[in-house]
């Protein structure tokens, strides 16, 4: 079968863009978006990356076994690493993160 130039670029730009889709969906899921402990929001609610590490004297309403992961304002799968939350806009929380407004209703 004899590929036209017009088939052949088509085909270029189509696959040059799912390229550019994975590997911008790649950054997204590696942390190009995921919430840092200095954000000016995330210390104000004693955001921790590790729910391991709140420093129980300064919230003393955290409890073993909450994180992020099992708050209701989390937005992601239960198996995921990261995921959205309703107080971080487009900003990705930890899953076995905590901050101060979890709640799990």
């Amino acid at each position: 079968m004899k590929t036209s130039r017009r088939h052949f670029l088509l085909m270029s730009v189509c696959v040059s863009a799912g390229s550019s889709l994975v590997l911008s969906r790649a950054a997204f899921a590696a942390g190009a978006n995921t919430l840092s402990e200095a954000d000016p929001q995330a210390q104000a609610l004693g955001y921790k990356e590790d729910a391991s590490k709140v420093d129980k004297a300064k919230f003393p309403q955290y409890a073993a076994g909450q994180t992020c992961g099992t708050c209701s304002l989390f937005q992601g799968k239960a198996t995921d690493a990261f995921g959205g939350c309703t107080l971080f806009g487009d900003k990705q929380v930890a899953a076995r993160g905590w901050c101060s407004s979890y709640t799990n209703m």
